[in-house]
């Protein structure tokens, strides 16, 4: 009886085990967008299959099917709308420009690839025939490729943000703080933040000209318009959520800091910041999200390089294949921004955690 009791326990305590790691892992399967797991886990485990099965139901079957009904949707009334460039195309045609624009950038490395084996053989061929000084080493020019295109937008789109970061935290923390820093500041919140991106770049546009004059600086002028209009349009929600997170701290906890006469970096960091955290965060997440549409609609109108460009690219391009390629182009934008926002999350998630230990 003793032994069968012993079993019994040692059982238990596995399965107790087992269910507290799959909780553990349910947070980080939230911040990745895949809670859907965590029921799958616990029912292998033995947890109420069939409780366990509604909630994957309800988790990855609903969003499964409502996914296919649009596809339906789509391959089935996209045919009935003509437009100048033929017929909207549908999910399959779409795919296959996935698979061309696949294939444009694979020809597009083989070209690059071809260009500097000829020109190391050529520069050899210099360096054999004692003309050393005739070396030269040049920048492959071809056309860039779409991961190119989206790789440009991701980068412009992360410098603008934290430089918008980096401005609107240390702004919003004096607004949160001081009362007299919150009346100067909110009149200029209130005029600039509902300001159009396509308002920003102009200015942005002549003013860069003006000042960044060099061509062989660290950044090209487009990058640095692109980036500077992100910025300019993406602070907002930070600096708002920062004030809110900071002048809602516990008055106790400003008390407490008097009291223990600590100095403003002090109250700053260990006080100000781990409870303004969550809203920071928040604010920070808006303002990312904000700064991605922005940067397409700066790319699309200034002519800069990334995904904006080859939108407007293809629209000018009028082809048979223009529309099934802005098609991918719009669901590229929505995936990244979909990444871009959990990837703040994860972050957020990574801090106040570390923050709650």
């Amino acid at each position: 009886m003793t032994a069968i009791d012993t079993d019994t326990l040692d059982t238990e305590a596995r399965r107790a085990r087992r269910f507290a790691r799959i909780n553990k892992a349910d947070a980080w399967f939230n911040v990745f967008g895949l809670s859907w797991m965590t029921p799958i886990l616990k029912a292998a485990a033995g947890d109420n299959p069939r409780a366990q099965a509604g909630e994957i139901w309800r988790l990855l079957g609903v969003p499964l099917l409502s996914i296919a009904i649009f596809l339906m949707l789509w391959a089935t009334l996209a045919p009935k709308v003509q437009t100048s460039l033929g017929a909207v195309p549908g999910p399959v045609q779409v795919w296959e420009q996935v698979g061309e624009l696949r294939q444009d950038a694979i020809r597009e490395g083989e070209r690059e690839a071809a260009f500097y084996e000829r020109q190391t053989a050529r520069n050899a061929e210099l360096v054999a025939s004692g003309n050393e000084d005739r070396v030269r080493e040049r920048a492959y020019t071809g056309k860039p490729t779409y991961y190119d295109q989206i790789w440009t937008s991701i980068k412009t789109v992360f410098f603008g943000f934290v430089i918008a970061s980096i401005v609107a935290i240390p702004l919003g923390i004096a607004a949160g703080l001081s009362v007299t820093a919150n009346a100067a500041l909110n009149p200029l919140i209130q005029i600039f933040k509902p300001v159009s991106p396509l308002a920003w770049l102009p200015i942005v546009t002549m003013i860069v000209s003006a000042v960044y004059t060099t061509n062989d600086g660290m950044f090209s002028k487009s990058f640095l318009i692109s980036a500077i209009t992100v910025t300019l349009c993406s602070l907002w929600p930070t600096l708002i959520n920062t004030a809110l997170g900071v002048s809602a701290i516990d008055k106790d906890l400003v008390s407490v800091s008097r009291v223990l006469k600590m100095n403003t970096y002090t109250k700053i960091t260990k006080l100000v910041l781990p409870s303004a955290l969550p809203l920071i965060f928040t604010g920070l997440r808006l303002s990312l999200g904000v700064g991605w549409m922005v940067l397409i609609a700066a790319e699309m109108l200034a002519q800069n390089p990334g995904l904006g460009k080859f939108v407007w690219d293809e629209f000018q391009n009028g082809s048979s294949q223009s529309l099934a390629r802005i098609m991918v182009a719009v669901l590229t934008i929505g995936i990244i921004g979909f990444l871009l926002d959990r990837v703040m999350y994860a972050l957020q998630s990574m801090f106040t955690f570390s923050n709650n230990r």
